[in-house]
């Protein structure tokens, strides 16, 4: 593995990871909150899940190819897992606000 491609394997993980909390913010607000009723913090944390999905997916097939195309996945994912790790942010954020209120 190139020296430049050793974050891929990072990126995939906390993807993964960060999907699955935005999966558990869902259900919960799902469990606790208004049962029918969709809030932004809903759309916003099934964007982010959408960001991280790519975002792994790319990773992985950074991973799997060599050369110019592995670098260009890489970056991809990376801006993909930074925009979703700064809309999990936001989300975060409205649902403490939510709480408090």
């Amino acid at each position: 593995m190139k020296q430049d491609q050793q974050k891929s394997p990072h990126i995939l993980n906390a993807a993964s990871n960060l999907t699955g909390i935005c999966f558990i913010l869902i259900t919960s607000l799902r469990i606790f909150g208004n049962k029918g009723e969709r809030t932004v913090i809903d759309e916003a944390a099934a964007i982010a899940i959408l960001f991280f999905m790519t975002s792994c997916i790319l990773s992985f097939l950074s991973m799997r190819t060599s050369g110019r195309k592995s670098q260009q996945l890489e970056t991809f994912a990376d801006y993909l897992f930074l925009s979703g790790l700064g809309l999990l942010f936001i989300t975060t954020l409205l649902f403490v606000f939510n709480i408090i209120h």
